[in-house]
C-alpha cells in the first residue's frame, strides 16, 4: 500500500501555512505567495503554470518534482478548491487552475454540500466527498492504486488527517518569512509524540526542505 503524505507545503517561520482573508483575489490569503517564493521559479511550477521549458533547476525545483512521485491520488480541502462558502449555487466554479489543472490523477475535496464529479483535461477528476476524512481517504487509496495519497491542503485539512494519526510523511518548505498572521499548522501538534522523525533535511535556493517520516 502507498503512503499517506503531505509534500511540499510550505510554511513560514513561525509554522502559517496560509495567510489571513482568503479570497477570490488573494487564494492564498494575505501575504500567503510570499511563502512560495522557492516554488515558483522552478520549472516544475513554471512547466505546469506556464508551459514553459524554462526554470530553475536547483534543490528547490528538485523537491518539488520529488513532491509528484508515485502520487495516485490528491485529497484537498474545500477552500482549496475555491473561494465559493455553503451550498453550491451552480457548477460554473471549476477551480484556480483553468481547463487543465496540474494533477492529472482523480482529486477528492471535503466538502459539506454534494456535488457531481467534475472531470477535467489530463485525467484530473474532481469527486467530492461529504462522508468525513476518514471516507475521502478510503476512496483516495482504491483510486490510487497502491500509489501514494497526498494531502494537498489546506492547513485545516492537514491537521485533521494528522490528529487522527493518518499521515505517514511530511515534507516542509520553510519559508524564509514571518507573516504574523494566518493559519498555524503547528500550533497544539506534537509531532515527535505523533512518531515522527526527522529524515532529511536540505537548504534549497528559496527555502529549508525537511521531510519526517513515522518511525
Amino acid at each position: 500500500m502507498g503512503k499517506v503524505k503531505v509534500a511540499a507545503f510550505s510554511v513560514s517561520l513561525e509554522g502559517f501555512g496560509a495567510g489571513p482573508n482568503q479570497s477570490l483575489e488573494n487564494p492564498l490569503g494575505l501575504r500567503g505567495p510570499e511563502l512560495h517564493q522557492w516554488f515558483f521559479p522552478t520549472k516544475v511550477f513554471q512547466s505546469m503554470h506556464a508551459g514553459s521549458e524554462k526554470g530553475t533547476t536547483g534543490i528547490d525545483n528538485d523537491f518539488a518534482a520529488r513532491s509528484f512521485e508515485n502520487t495516485g491520488a490528491w485529497i484537498l480541502g474545500r477552500n482549496m478548491f475555491g473561494p465559493v462558502r455553503g451550498p453550491w449555487l451552480n457548477e460554473d466554479w471549476k477551480g484556480w487552475w483553468g481547463e487543465n489543472p496540474p494533477y492529472h490523477v482523480p482529486i477528492f475535496v471535503l466538502t459539506h454540500h454534494a456535488r457531481k464529479p467534475l472531470e477535467m483535461a489530463g485525467n484530473s477528476t474532481f469527486y467530492f466527498v461529504t462522508e468525513g476524512i476518514e471516507a475521502a481517504l478510503e476512496q483516495a487509496r482504491k483510486a490510487a492504486n497502491g500509489k501514494d495519497v497526498r494531502i494537498g491542503g489546506g492547513v485545516s485539512t492537514i491537521r485533521q488527517y494528522l490528529q487522527k494519526g493518518l499521515v505517514d510523511e511530511l515534507h516542509f518548505a520553510i519559508s524564509p518569512v514571518f507573516l504574523g498572521e494566518g493559519e498555524n499548522l503547528f500550533a497544539g501538534l506534537n509531532l515527535p509524540k505523533m512518531g515522527f522523525k526527522l529524515v532529511e533535511q536540505k537548504q534549497g535556493e528559496g527555502a529549508l526542505h525537511v521531510v519526517l517520516r513515522k518511525g
